[in-house]
């Protein structure tokens, strides 16, 4: 006798209440996973979260810090979500980030007496333009040949940041920092404007104007639309007319570019000279931050905020004892319940037993053509 077994039945329409409901139920999800992982490791959830929470938000340097953090999460997640809207799978956003932070590192290591009012502008737009040619190879690739761009795209994330270690071990080593793998300290004319006392710098009304005019373009213009529809509906798009390598391609290096203006950011607003660990991960955490979001270029903002946080107090609680890696494992669960919410919010799981096969006293009797009619 056969065992029950596993179906999955598509829903026919997805439940808008379980969309909403997803992403803040693999929220509380994560954090009573987390809550088990500091039991099993002999630390207090309560007061992991509650050290956490504080290092985040607990004062004004401590949300100044999470700010900082916000600007190249931000960015990031839009270069992303802007490829996702049109199903144009872009995770090169880690390598897309340093190939604009070299791009403008040449600018301002190249001229370094140029004054600020020129220096910047011109740091930001070559850091745009280096995340854009970074994404068009994969952009080519895709658009023309059909070359999945999610193996590209990832590749190149390597190869611009063994890149950028080769520059600041030789060609741009600064001798007076030893064997230390960073370039000389830019010039004051290429630092971004902070707010006097803190690291709040001018990465953060940059990522704000991008991410307006990102969800002006997406929601409100005729290409935003073409974009939706070649992402949902490829054939029909293709139907209607619509340029398809086109617009991957201009997708494609769109969101490099604002991969870069990451990176630029990063550099300028922070380091002040190029560095080998100048990403803390961030284009691969922005693959997060936009499926959280749901693609929602204002939700992105938030889900933004929530990240930085998690970096934040996840440095913050070490003081306590409680490894920094807790805030990685919670990003990693976020992720996780974020995926199997989606999935199940469009798959019902269901238990069925297998219908009885007929035995062979009820199977009817299978005559050859011909036979009966040659018995009449």
């Amino acid at each position: 006798m056969s065992g029950l077994q596993l179906r999955l039945e598509r829903r026919p329409a997805p439940s808008s209440l379980a969309l909403a409901l997803v992403p803040a139920l693999a929220l509380v999800l994560a954090l009573l996973l987390g809550a088990l992982v500091l039991l099993a490791t002999r630390h207090d959830p309560v007061a992991a979260y509650s050290a956490m929470f504080s290092g985040a938000f607990g004062s004004w340097y401590a949300v100044s810090e999470t700010l900082v953090k916000v600007i190249p999460l931000l960015l990031a997640s839009l270069a992303v979500l802007l490829g996702f809207r049109m199903s144009v799978w872009n995770i090169g956003a880690e390598g897309q980030l340093y190939a604009g932070a070299i791009a403008a590192s040449w600018v301002a290591l190249t001229f370094p007496d140029l004054p600020a009012s020129v220096m910047l502008p011109a740091a930001l737009l070559a850091g745009f333009v280096g995340g854009c040619l970074w994404a068009l190879p994969p952009a080519a690739l895709r658009a023309f040949l059909g070359v999945n761009e999610i193996i590209t795209t990832l590749m190149l994330n390597y190869v611009a940041i063994l890149f950028t270690g080769y520059l600041v071990t030789g060609p741009w080593r600064d001798p007076a920092t030893g064997n230390f793998p960073y370039s000389p300290r830019f010039p004051d004319a290429a630092e971004l404007p902070a707010i006097p006392g803190t690291r709040v710098h001018l990465g953060l009304p940059l990522g704000l104007v991008v991410a307006g005019l990102l969800a002006l373009v997406l929601d409100r213009t005729r290409w935003g639309y073409q974009l939706r529809v070649i992402g949902r509906a490829p054939s029909f798009a293709r139907y209607a007319g619509l340029d398809l390598a086109r617009n991957i391609l201009l997708v494609l290096v769109l969101s490099g570019g604002i991969a870069g203006l990451a990176g630029v950011a990063e550099l300028l607003g922070i380091t002040h000279r190029l560095q080998l660990n100048l990403s803390s991960s961030y284009g691969y955490t922005a693959i997060v931050i936009a499926w959280l979001a749901r693609l929602n270029v204002a939700a992105t903002l938030v889900v933004s905020l929530l990240f930085a946080a998690l970096l934040v107090g996840g440095f913050s609680i070490q003081t306590s004892g409680v490894p920094a890696a807790l805030a990685t494992i919670l990003q990693a669960s976020i992720l996780f319940f974020i995926l199997a919410g989606s999935f199940l919010s469009r798959y019902r799981v269901r238990l069925r037993r297998p219908a009885p096969r007929p035995s062979a006293a009820t199977q009817p009797l299978l005559v050859p053509p011909g036979e009966g009619a040659a018995e009449r």
